[in-house]
This record gives structure tokens, sequence and C-alpha cells, in this order.
């Protein structure tokens, strides 16, 4: 029933076969395109056209495909969702070695990482370290209000594109260092978008999520205020270079354009409307990407 909705796991299951297809589909790589953008928004700040091919690939492998893809599986492997999840519609069930295989991904992309520079290597295994403790009971911080947020705005808002940056060995700048610390707030912006549509199912499971214990009207105000706070820090970052902030209006203005009519509708939304206003907020996630680097080319 699956395959048939969705003709592309049709066709790499032929490639995989049916065992090994759902140990992909749990690293939801649908999630790696928006994490690779942010994390190459880093590297792109730190070295423009100057970035080096080869460690540039091993990064992405190292932080990408391993960390974040063991992050996202190891996290399905303790959930075992039933209904649709972040980047993965109409999950498969859990397969029996999921937590084996996200652990050896996690394991490999700590070790790996010391190949390159040691701040990315560091900050790599930091990322590790969250990872776990969000997702492997007794920590599980991801069912414990407050500290979800929080790791989520250091581990991909803040952390991402500063290993981005830091593969390419040169030293952390002012603006950078702003601009992550812009993300860190911004990603508690994005994050409620991903909970909302999820809340009956996190509180089925006994999860007890921000947006479960503030609402979820005050989980909208909460990420338009971080929102805002985002962008003062973005300005002070274009500021640090010296750059005209013109260009960052886009970016407030897609991400009003979401929350505004969310936190005016919410009540009569469905969840499937509530997802897709998730889908809306990445969008302007992009937006913001495309704008900074626009800014703060070097």
């Amino acid at each position: 029933m699956t395959a048939n909705r969705f003709p592309v796991r049709r066709f790499f299951e032929k490639w995989l076969g049916a065992r090994a297809m759902p140990y992909l589909l749990h690293l939801r790589p649908l999630e790696w395109p928006i994490m690779t953008a942010h994390f190459l928004l880093g590297t792109l700040l730190a070295a423009g056209w100057g970035l080096r091919a080869k460690p540039s690939i091993l990064g992405w492998l190292i932080f990408v495909a391993l960390m974040n893809g063991g992050t996202l599986a190891i996290n399905s492997a303790f959930d075992k969702d039933e209904g649709d999840i972040g980047y993965l519609k109409a999950p498969p069930k859990p397969p029996e070695h999921l937590l084996a295989f996200s652990s050896v991904l996690l394991g490999s992309s700590a070790i790996l990482g010391f190949l390159l520079p040691l701040p990315f290597a560091f900050i790599n295994l930091a990322c590790v370290v969250m990872s776990v403790l969000y997702s492997v009971p007794p920590p599980r911080l991801k069912a414990r209000a407050g500290w979800d947020l929080l790791i989520n705005c250091v581990g991909f808002g803040l952390l991402t594109p500063l290993a981005g940056w830091a593969l390419t060995g040169r030293s952390f700048s002012r603006a950078i260092l702003l601009v992550s610390i812009g993300f860190a707030f911004l990603f508690a912006t994005l994050y409620p978008m991903t909970q909302i549509y999820q809340v009956a199912e996190d509180s089925r499971r006994g999860d007890h999520t921000l947006t479960i214990r503030l609402g979820v009207g005050r989980s909208l105000a909460l990420a338009l205020l971080a929102g805002l706070i985002a962008h003062a820090f973005f300005l002070a970052g274009v500021l640090a270079m010296g750059r005209a902030p013109l260009c960052l209006l886009p970016s407030l203005v897609a991400w009003l354009a979401v929350l505004i009519p969310w936190m005016r509708g919410w009540r009569t939304w469905t969840d499937s409307r509530h997802e897709s206003g998730m889908y809306w907020g990445l969008g302007a996630w992009a937006v913001t990407d495309l704008s900074l680097l626009a800014l703060l080319w070097p």
C-alpha cells in the first residue's frame, strides 16, 4: 500500500530490497537537502568559491549523512511512530536492528570527524552526544519540555553552520558567531511547527514536549518572538561585516507570512494543515539562508 502511494520508494526498494529499505527511510533523506544547505552556508561564508571539494565532501558525509541520519534513525528506534513524522510520511515500522544501525552511524561520525580540523571534530562530537541525550532513555530530553527545544536550537540552529565554517580551518569571525546565534533562535521559531501536528501522538506516548506544555497558541507566539530576536542577531552580524542589511527584509517577510496566518487560524486547522505549515516554515528558512548568503558572501 505504501509503495503504491510513494513510487520513488518502490524504485529504491527494487535496488535495496524490502529488508534494507526501512533503514534508509528512517535516515529521512528528505531532510538532507535542508541540513546540507544549512551546513554549507557556514562553509561558503568562510571560503566562498575557494572551498575545497575533498574536505567539504568528507565533512558532509560525517555531519549530514552519518551524524544527522544516525540522529533521526535513533530517534525512530525509540519513538516507534505510527503516523507521519518530519520528512517521512507513513513511516515503516522500525526494523529490528535500527538501534544498532543508528549507533554504528553515530559512532562512525564521531570517530571520522577527527580526520578534519579539531573545531569541526569537537562540534560534531557534541552533536553526537546531544543526539543520544535527546532520544535515548533515561535522559530522553525530547520528552522534557524546554530541553527538547534547547537541544535542537543548539544542535541544528547554532552548531550546524559553525561546523560548516570549521571544516575550512578558518577562525570564527564575529559575524558568523552572531549569525549562528541568530539561527539558534530561528530554530526556536521552526521547532514548534515540527511538533504541533504530532501533539496527539506525543501525548499518547507520554512525551511532555514544550508545545504540549504551552499549548499551540502560546507555542506560535513563542515562535514569533524567537523569529524577531533571530533577525536582530542577523542584523548585528550583517552590520559587523559593514554590509547594508536591506536583503534581510525578504527573510523577515517570509517568516511573518507563515506565522501570522497560522496564529490567526490554528484553532480550525487540521493536523494535515499544521504539517503543511511546517513545510512552509522550511521554505522561509531557505529564504533566510539565501538572504544571508547574499549579504555576507566573502
